[in-house]
């Protein structure tokens, strides 16, 4: 019988876990390399010493491990890969540069594009509201976005979707679970104090930084072929979301569904226009990144969560900034006892304070190489750190905590 080895109390499977986070923060400019060793290591120790909790031990048990994992992790891995592709063709749309003709020509033209970010994201999946304002800023913005400003985009992406059962994971899961659409919408109460709190900043941040463009080039022709196609995938998604989640929930336990329907649409598409194969490499890297991360902590011995009330809640906001919310969040429904309204801002928005803390924030530092360090995100978007305390005590001191039975 394999024993878990522990270290002053705590399992070493979480040392070597938080050791492979600090390496990722110290060496940005190989997190790929940290985040593949890290759960090379993670696995080794749980195949020689700890097993995979109820799935047994051995290569057996790391096979029933997989087969648990494997639709998130397809859907992550189809999601950001073809999310990549669609910023593409909204590029080379032109839209993006038809932008500074609609935009204020000062800083509250960036805090516009932010509000647009988090409106989209309340009915898209936020990777895809994120990687667009990513796209337009990077035009209005002459190439220069600073990055507490690209924090800003990721927060704006997943704010937007914190209330949105359509616009997150998390939620579409509360979702799944059983829980009222109308509960979780209670999330935009924070989610919008937090908006008012870091988008004005980050906006004035980068209009010191680089400012505006004033004027959109002349002689512009929009590729309407290309916005038809950006318009296909993003129904497609959002088609094969709610239909599931309605009428076949079975099937999202078996299927990567979301990740199926925008590849599918993609491929359709591509008779009108071809993709931009070429930025498939570097997804890649930052895709296998995030899955490399996002396995080891479901490896994590986490059977439980403290007692459910707004401390835990608030907690586990600042935890979603390193460890992915999808377990949490199961661990959450499983515990009951929440109000789902928080926890859906808290484990939504916390992961904004960390650039690999959502899938939207590695999909922006894919086209943003330089906001792979964790010291510049969080000292240049400190904003968002504020925000996210400030949004959960506006909505505390309004709402009040009304925790739900378990169900």
């Amino acid at each position: 019988m394999l024993t878990p080895l522990l270290v002053y109390g705590i399992p070493l499977d979480f040392i070597l876990f938080a050791l492979t986070l600090l390496g990722v923060a110290i060496f940005h400019h190989h997190t790929l390399a940290v985040a593949l060793t890290g759960l090379a290591a993670i696995i080794a120790y749980k195949l020689l010493f700890a097993g995979f909790a109820k799935f047994g031990a051995g290569l057996p048990g790391l096979a029933h491990h997989i087969e648990h994992e494997w639709v998130t992790l397809a859907n992550l891995f189809l999601l950001l890969m073809g999310f990549a592709l669609l910023s593409r063709h909204f590029e080379e749309s032109r839209i993006p540069d038809e932008m500074p003709a609609l935009l204020p020509d000062d800083w509250k033209g960036g805090l516009i594009l932010l509000v647009i970010v988090f409106v989209l994201s309340g009915f898209l999946d936020n990777i895809a509201a994120a990687l667009i304002g990513g796209t337009v800023a990077r035009h209005v913005f002459r190439g220069r976005v600073h990055i507490g400003y690209l924090a800003a985009i990721v927060a704006a992406s997943n704010a937007g979707g914190a209330g949105s059962v359509v616009g997150d994971t998390t939620t579409t899961m509360m979702w799944i679970d059983g829980i009222s659409p109308l509960t979780v919408v209670e999330a935009y109460v924070a989610a919008i104090v937090a908006m008012l709190v870091f988008a004005v900043p980050a906006s004035l941040q980068q209009h010191r930084f680089s400012p505006i463009v004033k004027d959109a080039p002349s002689g512009l022709r929009i590729d309407w072929a290309r916005v038809a196609i950006v318009a296909v995938i993003l129904l497609a998604a959002l088609t094969a979301n709610v239909t599931a989640n309605l009428k076949f929930p079975a099937l999202l336990d078996a299927l990567p569904v979301l990740g199926l329907a925008v590849w599918a649409a993609i491929l359709v598409t591509s008779v009108l226009r071809r993709p931009d194969w070429s930025v498939m490499p570097e997804t890649l890297k930052g895709t296998v990144f995030l899955l490399a991360l996002v396995t080891a902590a479901s490896m994590m011995p986490v059977e439980k969560l403290p007692a459910a009330s707004w401390q835990t809640a608030l907690g586990l906001g600042f935890v979603s900034a390193v460890f992915d919310n999808i377990p949490l969040t199961a661990l959450a429904l499983k515990q009951g006892g929440y109000d789902w309204g928080f926890l859906a801002y808290a484990v939504g928005f916390g992961g904004s304070m960390v650039w690999f803390g959502s899938s939207a924030g590695v999909a922006v530092s894919n086209m943003y190489p330089e906001a792979k360090s964790v010291v510049r995100w969080i000292t240049q978007g400190w904003p968002i750190m504020a925000a996210y305390v400030v949004g959960f005590f506006v909505m505390l001191a309004l709402l009040g905590w009304h925790p739900d039975a378990p169900h």
